[in-house]
């Protein structure tokens, strides 16, 4: 009968000591959210983005971060832009670069003499390692693998909402209404594009969050197009031309591995 009275004041005691564990756990633990309790695609996404946005490294431009615009084949203009840093064209002779030196808030580098005058300056040689750093630029860009993002939108991302990552697409890229760039002030943004990239006319890219514009690089194999009065923000590192088209307005860089053409635009570098 003793025993029995002990076994029944044991068990007590052990009850009561696991419910008090019970409780603790759900007052102190913090809930767990497992793999299939994500059933909102958005939050998968944001998860992932997290983490691409802390070891994304963005894009060394060397020499050439130094330019506003910086091209290989010249830079035509039609009066009056303002573009606001240096700008430069090389190998080609400085005759190529269309712009006067009232348009330009910076310096205009040529390789020669036949730069526009009075802010020319004849610098070749720098003018080569901004060319190159220019071309590693692009080439670390297009060779970052595992893409955050593989052809999002099938191309067309009008009204999307881009996060820190690493994007890819193997088409063309057009953005037919505005789209915005958010993420805070350190994120990086990497933009991977195998074909033309066309942006129509009034429409703007919009930053948000904190996103800044030198963290964002465009590499475009294809011809760049911003539409009249369209409004873009980021660098392009352009393998072909970047043509801006009447009133267009970009704070970014760019540089073209072929030419510039301008029309009435604003150009702000970056900071």
């Amino acid at each position: 009968m003793k025993n029995i009275k002990l076994f029944s004041i044991s068990a007590t005691l052990i009850a009561l000591f696991m419910a008090g564990c019970t409780k603790d756990i759900g007052n102190n633990a913090s809930p767990i959210k497992t793999t299939n309790q994500i059933t909102n695609k958005s939050d998968s996404s944001l998860i992932k983005n997290s983490l691409a946005a802390s070891t994304i490294a963005g894009v060394n431009l060397g020499v050439a971060g130094n330019f506003e615009i910086l091209s290989q084949s010249g830079i035509t203009d039609v009066y009056k832009s303002a573009v606001i840093g240096n700008i430069g064209s090389s190998p080609i002779t400085g005759a190529a670069i269309l712009i006067s030196c009232a348009e330009v808030t910076g310096n205009i580098y040529s390789v020669d003499a036949a730069g526009p005058l009075p802010t020319r300056i004849t610098n070749p040689s720098m003018l080569t390692t901004a060319v190159s750093d220019m071309q590693a630029a692009y080439t670390d860009a297009a060779g970052r693998t595992n893409p955050d993002f593989l052809n999002l939108g099938a191309g067309n991302i009008g009204g999307k909402t881009l996060t820190p990552g690493l994007y890819k697409w193997t088409t063309e890229v057009v953005i037919p209404t505005d789209i915005t760039i958010s993420g805070g002030p350190n994120d990086v943004f990497i933009f991977q594009v195998a074909g033309t990239f066309i942006m129509s006319s009034n429409v703007h890219v919009i930053l948000a969050g904190g996103a800044q514009a030198k963290n964002i690089y465009w590499q475009v194999s294809g011809a760049v197009t911003f539409g009249t009065t369209s409004h873009f923000e980021g660098n392009i590192l352009g393998k072909t031309g970047i043509n801006l088209q009447t009133g267009a307005s970009i704070n970014g860089r760019m540089l073209a591995q072929t030419a510039v053409t301008l029309q009435m635009n604003t150009a702000n570098l970056p900071i």
